[in-house]
């Protein structure tokens, strides 16, 4: 069995926070929603569990952090390509979510993101593929 990795994240609002990321695409998991958390599929192996501030304060002894006023983590996702990362973008604005900088073209690498209504930061990414393995793309052009 694969590593999964469940990212936990505090929201205000959790139907609020459903709408959005649904008007974005991601799908949840019934099996672990209810009033108080959300299990949202980003992958057959990453899930963002949306959690309310009440259940979030069940897991750790520190205090929530206002993510509009500093940042605590930032959460980058790999996508297929530079057309959907800008429609995500776009789509989360649209959504009410707000972007925190202009896109960042690297050549090999395309980036840009958004702020969630929490003002948690989703970076998106797209990286040719030749960037993300570059001792096989070296082999391939050497003829190995």
């Amino acid at each position: 069995m694969s590593t999964q990795i469940f990212v936990n994240l505090p929201v205000k609002d959790l139907q609020q926070s459903i709408k959005f990321f649904t008007k974005l695409g991601f799908q949840f998991n019934p099996r672990f929603t209810d009033e108080t958390a959300t299990c949202m599929i980003v992958s057959e192996s990453i899930f963002v569990m949306l959690l309310t501030h009440e259940k979030f304060k069940t897991f750790t002894p520190n205090p929530i952090c206002d993510a509009t006023e500093s940042t605590e983590v930032l959460t980058c996702l790999s996508v297929e390509s530079r057309e959907k990362v800008d429609q995500l973008v776009r789509e989360a604005v649209a959504a009410d979510g707000t972007t925190y900088n202009e896109p960042q073209d690297h050549g090999f690498m395309y980036a840009h993101g958004f702020q969630d209504l929490d003002g948690h930061i989703w970076e998106l990414i797209y990286m040719e593929p030749e960037a993300t393995h570059p001792v096989e793309a070296e082999r391939e052009g050497a003829g190995v």
